[in-house]
């Protein structure tokens, strides 16, 4: 159905006739009974009779007023959200992020984000990286910030943070004890990682199966802070972010290693960016820029 032509039947219906509706559309009559002429062939259907100078609905006209009523409403909130979100920054934005980043990362972006834009509703959603990455690629969300790694088109991913790893135990492991312990010595303890399948685990898989070493597990974890209180009572030895590190750990320099991971923004390449994630991704590239410089 044709809005102007339902414009046009709700205006004869308000005002009981062509010549008032005209009026109040800016139309001629012939151009407003065109219309209604246009509607009641669309419908298949009589919406008025004609009873001398009057016009009145019929049973079909009764029933099709209230729903036009609607139909147009919604038309016009419509074109008013779209006027909204031409001049300026609202709507919902959808992103997903990891744990570690947002305990460690996000706040202080989050705090200058929502002050800025206060009439952003957000939907944040805690998820793996590799399941966050997906979400991006289905459309199901705007953006993720997660751990990094290759990104395949239509992803895009772009670095924010790089994020320096250290391997740790408890301070009564046997290995806290030696100064500068090898990866061969780690290779004779279990260690507590993140999921096999995860970005951060495969740097660490990598660098010992690079030197042919074995990498035993005693137990596997996607939530870091899981992974510092495995590590820090004792049970095994681990790999953890230096931003989460404290006395109940004990660092472990080993020799001729330094492990790193990226943390960035993945987006798709082929979805046009809503004005409040191109806002959210302006904060981000400025917050990376200040942390460059600090």
């Amino acid at each position: 159905m044709d809005l102007a032509n339902l414009a046009a039947f709700v205006a004869v219906a308000e005002h009981g006739g062509f010549s008032s509706a005209a009026d109040q559309l800016h139309l001629t009559q012939p151009a407003v009974s065109k219309r209604i002429a246009q509607l009641e062939t669309s419908l298949q259907a009589r919406l008025f009779d004609r009873l001398g100078r009057q016009v009145v609905l019929t049973e079909a006209g009764r029933t099709l007023l209230p729903r036009a009523r609607r139909l147009l409403d919604d038309a016009g909130d419509a074109r008013r959200a779209l006027r909204e979100v031409g001049e300026g920054v609202g709507g919902v934005l959808r992103f997903a992020t990891s744990h570690h980043i947002g305990l460690h990362r996000l706040p202080p972006l989050l705090r200058r984000f929502v002050a800025k834009y206060p009439q952003v509703e957000l939907d944040i959603r805690f998820l793996d990286s590799e399941q966050a990455w997906n979400e991006v690629l289905q459309g199901r969300i705007d953006l993720a910030l997660t751990t990094l790694g290759p990104a395949t088109p239509p992803l895009r991913a772009t670095p924010l943070w790089e994020d320096p790893l250290s391997f740790v135990a408890a301070p009564n492991h046997p290995l806290a004890r030696r100064a500068r312990p090898t990866l061969a010595e780690l290779s004779e303890h279990p260690a507590v990682l993140p999921e096999p399948h995860t970005f951060t685990h495969r740097i660490v898989a990598d660098a010992f199966g690079r030197r042919g070493l074995p990498l035993r597990l005693r137990m596997t974890s996607n939530y870091m802070e899981t992974l510092k209180m495995l590590a820090s009572v004792g049970l095994a030895w681990g790999v953890l972010p230096r931003t989460m590190l404290d006395r109940s750990l004990r660092v472990l320099p080993v020799s001729g290693l330094k492990l790193s991971r990226q943390l960035g923004c993945v987006t798709h390449a082929g979805r046009t960016p809503s004005r409040a994630t191109q806002a959210f991704i302006a904060l981000l590239d400025g917050g990376r820029d200040r942390a460059a410089n600090s």
